[in-house]
């Protein structure tokens, strides 16, 4: 379903949304836990060093060898989590952390990690 976005302010340092037909609370709480999806041409573009979650799907993610494809991005509050599909079927969830993700090259859909040890065996 489509709304238009009327308007936005900020409320103890997060984004609030206002959008057309929904003005109180009781109209809102149906959306709640909805996923808001903003077409590529019109989202704001990342700071240098940040990436967009649609960025990252569909990267490969590589050590050694090619570990698996970036499926999808879980973010919880903390470092967010690539959860990746391996080539065995598994699938796995990669701390989205400088110490971990060392390369990151979008153009080329490829992550460069260096995994601590036991990281790839969860």
């Amino acid at each position: 379903m489509l709304a238009r976005l009327d308007q936005v302010w900020y409320h103890g340092g997060r984004p609030v949304l206002k959008f057309s037909g929904i003005d109180s609370i009781g109209d809102a709480e149906p959306w709640s836990g909805a996923d808001i999806l903003v077409p590529e041409p019109e989202r704001a573009a990342p700071d240098e060093g940040e990436f967009s979650h649609a960025d990252l799907i569909g990267c490969r993610i590589l050590a050694a060898s090619e570990i698996g494809t970036v499926t999808g991005v879980e973010d919880y509050g903390g470092a967010p989590l690539l959860r990746v599909a391996t080539g065995g079927g598994r699938e796995i969830l990669i701390p989205f952390a400088r110490a971990i993700c060392r390369e990151i090259d979008v153009a080329a859909k490829t992550i460069r990690i260096d995994p601590p040890e036991g990281l790839l065996d969860l």
